[in-house]
Parts: structure tokens; sequence; C-alpha cells
């Protein structure tokens, strides 16, 4: 009985999306104890770019990580959890992760659409995994959550100039009370 671990829910130690020279676009890590600085982090990046790019498989081992990815044009996208994880659940949110990626950029799924959107990636993201614990793998339940969020925001398609001119009217009334 002692060769078992103990169950827990922090089955994601990272996401990443790298474009397709390796270079970081996204990343976030879960778990602080498994890269120290962000040198080390970028390091693993790279390393695992390296292993992936050519590759036709959909999982690798690599420092005591287990990593599923997939990759579309020029991005490639990683989920990581620890060497013993259910590959299964791992796949489940990157599936999750690009399909919701592929609804909010319209199917088109490329560094620069993902760059001028990475607000909105950032939100998917937080709606799929927070703190390491996947909380959802249904893509378009992420959308429609993200899309809710966009619209409740203030300041949703408005330039700075009519977020002046408005806050110069709520100003004027304010003092005219």
């Amino acid at each position: 009985m002692s060769g078992l671990l103990n169950p827990t829910l922090y089955m994601i130690k990272g996401i990443a999306i790298l474009d397709n020279d390796g270079n970081r676009i996204f990343t976030k890590y879960y778990d602080p104890t498994i890269f120290t600085s962000v040198k080390e982090e970028k390091k693993f990046e790279k390393n695992l770019f390296q292993k992936t790019h050519r590759a036709n498989a959909e999982v690798i081992m690599l420092d005591r990580l287990t990593c599923v990815y997939r990759s579309n044009v020029d991005l490639f996208f990683y989920v990581m959890g620890a060497s013993e994880e259910n590959e299964l659940i791992l796949v489940s949110v990157l599936s999750c992760l690009y399909d919701a990626v592929s609804a909010i950029l319209r199917k088109n799924v490329e560094k620069r659409m993902l760059l001028d959107n990475l607000d909105i990636i950032m939100l998917a993201i937080d709606e799929i995994c927070a703190g390491g614990i996947p909380l959802e793998t249904d893509p378009q339940v992420v959308s429609q959550r993200v899309a809710l969020r966009m619209e409740e925001s203030p300041f949703n398609d408005q330039t700075v100039t009519q977020v002046l001119q408005s806050a110069r009217e709520q100003l004027k009334w304010s003092l005219l009370k």
C-alpha cells in the first residue's frame, strides 16, 4: 500500500502555448515546486518544443512530467501533468483548450489571431483550469462563459476617446446635481 500515491485534484502542472519557433506565447505553471525560475521554465519549454515539433505522437514524458500536445499552423498547445497522471484527463483538458480557442478565434487558430485575442484566451484558460484543478472540459461551455464575461465588461468595444467622453459626461452630471 505504500507504493500508491494519494489522489489529488491538482492534476494539471502547467499549460503552455508556443509558436512554431518554440517561443512562449502563453504559459501558466500551477505547481511552484517544478521550476524555481523563469529561466528553468524557458529551458524546459525549448526542450519540450525540440522533442515535439516534428513528432507525430500526442504524449511525451519529459523531466518527470507527462506532456500532451497538439499543433496547428504556427502554434503548439501543451498540457502538463505529473508523471503518474492519467493521460486521458490531460488530453481532455488539451482538447477543451484547443477547441475553445478555435471557437473563440472562429476556427482561425494562428499566432496573429491568438495574440490579438490573448486576453480572451487567458479568460478561457482560467475557465478550464484553476490552480491546477480542471474545472471544465466542454469547449462550448468555456467559449459561452468567456463571451458572457466579455459582454459584462464596461469597456467592451469602446475606444479610449469614447470611455473618456463617457466619464466626462458622468462627471458633468454629478456636478450639476
